[in-house]
């Protein structure tokens, strides 16, 4: 039988309270434990003696028969002077995901083409404004039938 030091979930809703039991590694969170060595009550200020109170020579005890603590009562051993721990160190921690890191890219891509058309469109702006204005054109050819055919059906109006 595998034994560890782990939480056992307590309290209602919304307001946490732990004991830090001893109990078989496949028994439920919150079921049967061997014995109770401490308590957590994680809305207590940091700073306070009652957040964790452990049962120094019981953990001790369970310690040497080999009982293994999980990763948050780790740190609270550590914490109290009773077990050392090693910290860990993820390097990739903050590192976005392969799916993130394209997306970002893509995103940058589009700013950059944004950026790129911006600036073509002031440089022709620029142009347009430094080149002399061309002279206004006569009506076009084909504008000038369209005037008598409508002076024409208006003619067949009046006479009808």
């Amino acid at each position: 039988m595998s034994v560890s030091l782990r939480l056992s979930r307590g309290g209602s809703k919304k307001r946490p309270y732990y004991k830090v039991v001893v109990a078989n590694s496949r028994a439920a969170r919150d079921g049967k434990y061997l014995e109770q060595v401490g308590t957590y009550n994680p809305l207590l200020a940091k700073e306070d003696e009652n957040r964790v109170r452990l049962i120094e020579d019981r953990v001790r005890y369970w310690l040497g028969v080999g009982a293994q603590p999980t990763d948050r009562v780790a740190r609270m051993l550590d914490k109290a002077g009773i077990k050392e721990r090693a910290a860990t160190n993820n390097p990739n921690k903050a590192e976005p995901g392969k799916k993130a890191k394209d997306r970002a890219e893509d995103k940058a891509a589009k700013l950059v083409e944004a950026e790129e058309a911006r600036v073509a469109a002031e440089e022709a702006a620029k142009a347009a404004a430094a080149a002399p204005a061309p002279a206004e054109e006569a009506p076009a050819a084909e504008e000038a039938p369209a005037e008598t055919a409508a002076e024409a059906a208006a003619e067949d109006q009046a006479e009808a």
